[in-house]
């Protein structure tokens, strides 16, 4: 998380400041978001009405991880391509297919399977940079594939959930692009307006951003499970287990596409995270918007799973290699958010 003041390098000062923030974001952000949805599950009466809010708290999210853009996330696009494209091929086409798997194999109802999906469909999401950072892997990267892979979902994402989704429920691909690009590009490219704008006012704000992204992701699961309260207590567990699956095999395989394609070992820890780690706030968003609030239900619990297991696996993967590599230089992360 980057301080008002260009921040030092982790061998300039041991990287202890960045790494306590880091590991603050990752541990009470889940928190933050379960209690969310203990709330709205205790006292749905309490978010009556609220479900038209979820767009706007989404594009909220969004323009704040607009903010926290800088030139060298998109250059870095250009200085490695391979990387980058392995990358985007991976996320658009693991999570999307091991989706429509997962529901296929549980044989889950209609609207769970659509959500299931949809996640899979989804863009990465930006917690999965504060994950690579904690891994040691190639931060860079990450947040080059989450720029990129936000910037396409428009394109990306509404024709694969009417390919896969589709099959279990009605989708409007049209809808849905423009729902993505009112809420998620445009809110972005404001972001990157407004930095460019008044980029030593926002410099002094950057710190506080990703607890206003977590606090609008929390009270967007706090939403959508208290509309689909009735029904949670019959579907949490085939949700849990669809969840875990599809992120735990999303994660698996992102690192052999990473390996498959010779990426050294930094590169080959953010495509897993960027591979299993999904934009749940868009998801959750669409699949209320699209579908029902009990398709946005998956969706909400990868909103929290996602968090937990990225953060352990990171730890795994931090060990192992603290013995053979020394940090990165500069691989600090611009926005741990909850996404």
């Amino acid at each position: 998380m980057p301080s008002p003041t260009p921040a030092p390098t982790p061998d300039a000062a041991t990287g202890t400041a960045a790494d306590r923030s880091a590991r603050r974001a990752v541990t009470l952000f889940p928190l933050l978001v379960l209690g969310a949805g203990v709330l709205g599950f205790a006292t749905p009466a309490a978010f009556d009405g609220w479900t038209s809010a979820v767009p706007y708290l989404l594009g909220a999210v969004m323009f704040t991880m607009g903010l926290t853009l800088t030139p060298p996330d998109f250059r870095g696009v250009l200085r490695r391509p391979w990387a980058v494209g392995v990358a985007l091929l991976a996320q658009y086409a693991v999570m999307p297919g091991l989706g429509w798997l997962v529901a296929h194999a549980l044989g889950l109802p209609p609207e769970l399977a659509a959500g299931v999906v949809l996640v899979g469909c989804a863009p990465g999401g930006t917690a999965s940079n504060v994950v690579t950072y904690l891994a040691r892997g190639d931060v860079a990267l990450s947040v080059s594939v989450t720029t990129v892979s936000t910037c396409l979902a428009p394109l990306v994402t509404p024709p694969l959930a009417l390919l896969l989704a589709g099959e279990f429920l009605p989708v409007d691909a049209g809808s849905m692009m423009v729902d993505i690009l009112r809420t998620v590009l445009l809110p972005v490219l404001g972001g990157l307006l407004v930095r460019r704008l008044a980029a030593r006012r926002i410099a002094a704000l950057v710190p506080v951003l990703p607890w206003l992204s977590a606090l609008a992701i929390a009270v967007i699961v706090a939403v959508v499970v208290a509309a689909s309260a009735g029904s949670l207590r019959a579907a949490a567990g085939a949700v849990m287990v669809a969840v875990v699956l599809h992120n735990g095999l999303g994660l698996a395989l992102g690192y052999a596409a990473g390996r498959l394609a010779g990426l050294d070992a930094p590169a080959r820890r953010a495509l897993t995270f960027e591979v299993g780690m999904q934009n749940s706030g868009l998801a959750a968003s669409l699949a209320a918007a699209q579908f029902s609030p009990l398709a946005a239900l998956p969706a909400a619990v990868f909103s929290v799973w996602h968090n937990i297991s990225g953060s352990l696996l990171a730890a795994l993967f931090a060990r192992s290699s603290r013995a053979t590599a020394a940090p990165r230089e500069g691989d600090t992360p611009d926005t741990p958010d909850t996404v």
